[in-house]
């Protein structure tokens, strides 16, 4: 009994130990210096292992990689202070700022390091974080890097506004989307979410708070614009918004040839349309076994419909059914003329005869409909699973071949579980000043094809990544000049080659702005401090 009483009260002493002025402070963690738990946000750090566990792993599942600690910072201040400590210690360890944690290869963790929880910004006050501005000629809302789409969404709609370009998922942060691009439907007119930014405040790896814009600290501005967090924690963003409709006319139109439906969306995001346009043009590729062996029916699709398409597959003889996913936008003032403009701009489609399928939603309904199919797969206990994804930039000049090699060739006979994207974007609308890469060839167009594949178990994991594996060295045996969106790379060899003329500028940028390369450690491109030269140091 006296022996228990002792362990009780060892027990009750260590943990009053840790509290100091009132406050709650975390024990120290083995891999960080002592001092830092003597700073002024030390009570926002968090050593316990049921915080590092949760930090440990990401959406993709793919990586899992233990923080020593993680942060809950109040202001972007407390990054400020973290970073700067880190900087200047005999021990500099590494920084990761997580937002939804949404990346799919570990590029969020902070391995022996310390995970900054940005979703902590402003608790309790979160709306306080998004500013419409809805007056002038260019109308604008500031949010901080943890506010979610979503509620930017919500936030301006109040004013008739929104942001011109959106990522299918509204569920992510602003500072993750702006740090890789932010593709959708949109980008073929309004260029990435990154070509719609008009200004950034960044705490960069020297633990700087620094505001930049295309005119003024304008390096910083275009590193941080989809640099993989290389650069600075992006803490608020000012982006443009245009009026908002009411209301989306969505279609998808049924393709079993390539080749048509390839032209087809080239149109779509050409000049060439005239009044009749859409607003958003995206695509998707079903290969044959996922028609007659997946789901019977989806958020879009009904049993029905998934059967005409098997069975116009099993006609055709293709390996695969083609979509165009395209929406047009209107609003009270012009719901008459809608239908009129959706049948003029169908009218000039090649798609199959009789296989238009067609929504007409609120405009909120559109923009979140993904938050519909993880709701299905939630339910279905197959949203928290790994995800092998391999996002690609095609240049239009080689589709044909990447079609012909990987979806009627690699792929033909597959039925993983997930989704595959492919739809075109215009090369003019980015901005290579940026960090964010698009293919280096002369195409004025390229594809995005994202293979989107859930595993359904642990042995499909492998498969998967084998069959990610093939399409990348059936790109390079070919000489297709792909580019990785959400990239992935296991050396800096691998990053020079992504980057090509870009590497020796971000190497430089990377020396000025995150000398000890603190910052986002999970994406792999720099391991060791920086010189000036550009050269890792010994």
């Amino acid at each position: 009994m006296a022996r228990t009483r002792f362990a009780a009260i060892a027990v009750l002493t260590s943990f009053l130990s840790v509290v100091v002025a009132g406050q709650l402070r975390p024990m120290p963690a083995a891999g960080l210096p002592g001092d830092l738990f003597g700073l002024g946000i030390a009570s926002r750090i968090r050593t316990d292992r049921n915080s590092t566990a949760k930090a440990s792993t990401d959406f993709g599942q793919m990586v899992k990689s233990a923080p020593e600690a993680v942060f809950h910072p109040a202001t972007p201040a407390d990054i400020a202070a973290l970073i700067r400590f880190s900087a200047s210690s005999a021990a500099p360890f590494p920084v990761a700022p997580r937002g939804e944690g949404h990346s799919w290869r570990g590029q969020a963790l902070a391995p022996g390091g310390v995970v900054v929880d940005m979703s902590s910004l402003g608790r309790g006050h979160r709306a306080a974080r998004i500013n419409v501005s809805p007056a002038g000629a260019e109308p604008f809302v500031d949010a901080g890097g943890e506010q979610l789409w979503i509620d930017v969404l919500r936030a301006t709609l109040q004013h008739g506004l929104a942001p011109r370009v959106w990522t299918d998922y509204l569920r992510l942060t602003v500072g993750g989307t702006l740090s890789n691009a932010g593709i959708g439907g949109q980008a073929f007119r309004h260029g990435p979410q990154i070509a719609n930014v008009h200004e950034l405040d960044v705490v960069t790896g020297t633990g700087e708070m620094v505001t930049c814009s295309r005119d003024v600290n304008s390096d910083l501005f275009f590193a941080a614009l989809g640099g993989l967090g290389q650069f600075g924690v992006i803490a608020r963003a000012r982006t443009r918004l245009e009026p908002a409709p009411k209301r989306v006319r969505w279609v998808r139109l049924a393709y079993s040839d390539v080749a048509t439906f390839t032209k087809d969306q080239e149109f779509l995001i050409s000049n060439r349309t005239g009044q009749a346009r859409f607003d958003y043009v995206e695509g998707q590729v079903q290969l044959n076994r996922s028609l007659v062996e997946g789901p019977k029916s989806t958020p879009f699709f009904s049993g029905t419909d998934l059967t005409r398409l098997a069975r116009l597959a099993f006609r055709t003889g293709s390996a695969a059914i083609y979509y165009i996913e395209a929406a047009m936008y209107y609003t009270e003032d012009t719901a008459i003329s809608v239908d009129k403009k959706m049948t003029a701009l169908l009218d000039r489609l090649s798609f199959e005869p009789g296989f238009v399928f067609s929504k007409d939603v609120t405009f909120v309904q559109f923009l979140d409909r993904v938050r519909e199919e993880e709701r299905v797969l939630r339910s279905a206990g197959v949203w928290e699973v790994p995800h092998p994804w391999l996002n690609l930039f095609v240049p239009r000049s080689r589709i044909l071949d990447f079609d012909n090699g990987v979806f009627k060739a690699l792929l033909k006979d597959a039925n993983p579980a997930g989704i595959i994207l492919m739809y075109p974007m215009n090369k003019d609308v980015w901005d290579d000043r940026m960090t964010a890469m698009t293919p280096t060839t002369n195409d004025d167009v390229f594809y995005a094809v994202s293979m989107l594949w859930s595993a359904l178990s642990m042995d499909d994991v492998p498969q998967l990544e084998g069959g990610n594996k093939a399409v990348l060295d059936f790109c390079d045996q070919e000489g297709i000049e792909c580019k990785q969106y959400l990239p992935h790379y296991t050396s800096q060899d691998g990053w020079q080659q992504h980057f090509g003329a870009k590497w020796s500028k971000i190497a430089e940028l990377k020396a000025r702005y995150d000398p000890q390369a603190l910052l986002s450690p999970g994406q792999r491109i720099f391991s060791k401090p920086v010189e000036a030269s550009g050269s890792a140091s010994a």
